[in-house]
């Protein structure tokens, strides 16, 4: 019986979604990740903590805390991130290992609406301004409209 499921499963790769910049308006941005200093706690460093952001990527700012290099003074370009800013297919090169505040900043808030954040730094940039996403609220149907993605 299990076999039978799983061949009837088609299987999608994350990076066929990711590749859809409807539903991931970060691949056509990249706004983030050269203005914010992006630092976080010295445990999440590859190495014998367990961490997982490559010791080679990062620069220590304090006895517990590191950053990626290029932010360490805020608006500067991530050393990761990977493409010309705004323009489709900029990505972050560590993106399965990226740390905590790369994970935790989101594009959209629980409520639907645009981050602000986000918002601010797309116009400073020059690109188009965000549309707040219908919250699907989980939703196995999916979001209202099919220009956004469903909710996580």
């Amino acid at each position: 019986m299990r076999g039978t499921l799983s061949a009837a499963l088609e299987l999608v790769s994350p990076a066929t979604i990711a590749s859809d910049d409807i539903a991931n308006p970060c691949l056509s941005c990249g706004a983030c990740c050269a203005h914010f200093r992006v630092s976080f706690y010295c445990g999440e460093v590859a190495g014998e903590n367990g961490g997982y952001v490559p010791l080679e990527l990062v620069q220590p700012l304090g006895p517990l805390r590191v950053c990626m290099v290029g932010t360490e003074m805020g608006h500067g370009r991530c050393v990761a991130l990977r493409g010309e800013l705004g323009q489709p297919g900029i990505h972050c090169a560590i993106y399965e290992n990226r740390p905590s505040p790369c994970r935790e900043f989101e594009v959209w808030q629980p409520d639907g609406s645009v981050n602000p954040d986000c918002q601010r730094l797309r116009l400073a940039r020059g690109l188009p301004a965000l549309n707040p996403r219908p919250d699907a609220g989980n939703d196995p149907l999916g979001p209202q409209h099919p220009d956004h993605p469903a909710a996580a």
